[in-house]
């Protein structure tokens, strides 16, 4: 019997651990505790390892002896093979059990960023990156997967208190830590960090995470596996290089309109396949498809505008890195009061409002902040606006977590988060580019006063992003659909 056995008990409700024998609920107390514990830490040294980097790379470039443009792959070459892992996430997790597809890749990230730690030329840094790049595009959908298959509907709400600690301090933490310990100590321990948090998650898995069940797939999709890795990874560089080069730019043209017809190619080869390397029959799940457009969206905007805000604050007022960061860090602390709330609302109200409401927020405090900040601005507002930014995406976070996958069956789980993660991977991408776009057609003046307008305008853009993801929840959400997850209905 696996141990995911007892939750599905009953006609396939999830059985409260009061109503399982002693030790089989100690027990499933221990795996989800365990499992959620593992999944945090990946999660944290998987957001930071991808933010950090930006703020070093002037040092890096300098250390090892070249021009600061060629360090530009070192971020291209881990986005891209993010993009290419993502999609094989899912059947190797089904096909070799999720637990020890996530060791590996957890183990490969972490020796990628001792490797990191020591390259000694751009090459060898790139190439690391790269291998740091395929771990973590593994690890994260695994690792969701692991998650979505220990803990029950009815327990899905708890589970996105625990998991939004990583998202909402990486992405804020990363930019801060990356300044401190390249000024106090070396761009090197920017990726020394992983290795000891690395080594603890992979021992704490080995002992305390016992072996899941593996799914039904046993055939590899080449097909599907070359199209959706080269067609992912061409629009990914195009959409993350493309500001930078210029969209004119005929490489940045030739990718992406490649990727974008291998993606296109890749639709009905798959619809045809009976063990399809992404199964997008999971989209005519009405809560699943609204689930991941509003991602796509909230991710967006939510991203951009963490791309955007630090970068305002030092380009147009004149700000230092940390201050900068430290301006920024009340999202974070927003996104855990607003889970805190959120999760008592999940059950009376539903997904739907919570999440029209939480996007609605968003695109205020974006435009806010677009129209408020100066150069003059007192730190409280600012920080104000900021908690507020996090308090309204926690009424994103939060419910879709929990309700994604309520209509996702058992056995589809591993197939669902590797196609969610690309949505959430290609709402980032998006979010950044669209940001980028907007500053780069504008230009920053040189004349003080107007440095912070394409700045302002950057916001207004990513605005409409969470304006439309309100829309999508308001039109195409149904809180009937999340039953299971409010504890309303069996699993079915």
């Amino acid at each position: 019997m696996s141990v995911e056995d007892p939750t599905e008990l009953s006609a396939g409700r999830a059985l409260p651990d009061s109503a399982l024998p002693a030790g089989a609920g100690a027990g499933l107390r221990r795996q989800r505790l365990s499992v959620a514990a593992v999944f945090v830490a990946a999660m944290f040294i998987n957001i930071i390892d991808a933010t950090v980097v930006n703020v070093a790379l002037p040092t890096i470039a300098v250390d090892l002896g070249v021009p600061l443009d060629q360090t530009a792959t070192i971020n291209i070459g881990f986005l891209v093979a993010v993009a290419v892992a993502i999609p094989v996430a899912g059947w190797l997790g089904d096909r070799f059990g999720p637990r020890e597809v996530f060791l590996v890749a957890l183990a490969a990230f972490t020796l990628a960023s001792a490797a990191c730690g020591v390259a000694q030329t751009v090459s060898q840094l790139v190439l690391f990156r790269i291998v740091q790049g395929l771990a973590g595009g593994l690890m994260t959908p695994v690792g969701m997967a692991m998650l979505y298959r220990t803990f029950p509907p009815a327990e899905r709400v708890r589970m996105s208190r625990i998991i939004n600690v990583p998202i909402a301090l990486a992405p804020t933490l990363g930019p801060v830590l990356g300044g401190l310990l390249v000024q106090q100590a070396s761009w090197r321990w920017i990726f020394g960090i992983n290795v000891p948090i690395g080594i603890l998650a992979i021992t704490f898995t080995v002992v305390m995470v016992r072996p899941l069940s593996k799914g039904t797939r046993t055939s590899f999709d080449t097909g599907g596996f070359l199209l959706a890795g080269a067609g992912f990874a061409g629009v990914m560089f195009a959409v993350s290089e493309g500001p930078s080069r210029g969209w004119g730019d005929p490489l940045i043209l030739v990718t992406g309109l490649v990727g974008v017809v291998l993606l296109v190619v890749f639709v009905p080869v798959e619809l045809r396949r009976t063990s399809p390397m992404l199964d997008l029959r999971l989209f005519i799940s009405r809560m699943f498809r609204s689930a991941n457009l509003i991602t796509l969206c909230s991710a967006a905007g939510f991203l951009g505008a963490l791309f955007v805000y630090p970068l305002m604050l030092q380009s147009a007022f004149g700000y230092g890195p940390l201050e900068a960061g430290l301006l920024t860090f009340p999202e974070a602390i927003g996104i855990l009061i607003g889970t805190q709330i959120a999760s008592r609302l999940y059950r009376p109200i539903g997904p739907r409002r919570l999440i029209a409401a939480g996007q609605a927020l968003v695109c205020l405090v974006l435009v806010a902040i677009a129209l408020v900040m100066s150069p003059s601005t007192p730190h409280a507002v600012a920080v104000l606006l900021m908690t507020l930014l996090g308090y309204g995406q926690s009424h994103t976070f939060m419910p879709i977590q929990a309700a994604a996958f309520d209509t996702v069956p058992r056995s589809k789980v591993g197939a669902g988060t590797a196609l969610y993660n690309a949505t959430r991977q290609a709402g980032a991408a998006v979010g950044v580019a669209l940001a980028a776009t907007v500053i780069g057609l504008i230009g920053v003046p040189t004349e003080a006063a107007e440095a912070v307008v394409p700045f302002r305008w950057a916001l207004v853009a990513l605005a409409v992003l969470p304006l439309l993801g309100s829309l999508l929840a308001l039109f195409t959400m149904h809180d009937e659909d999340a039953a299971p997850s409010r504890g309303l209905a069996p699993v079915g």
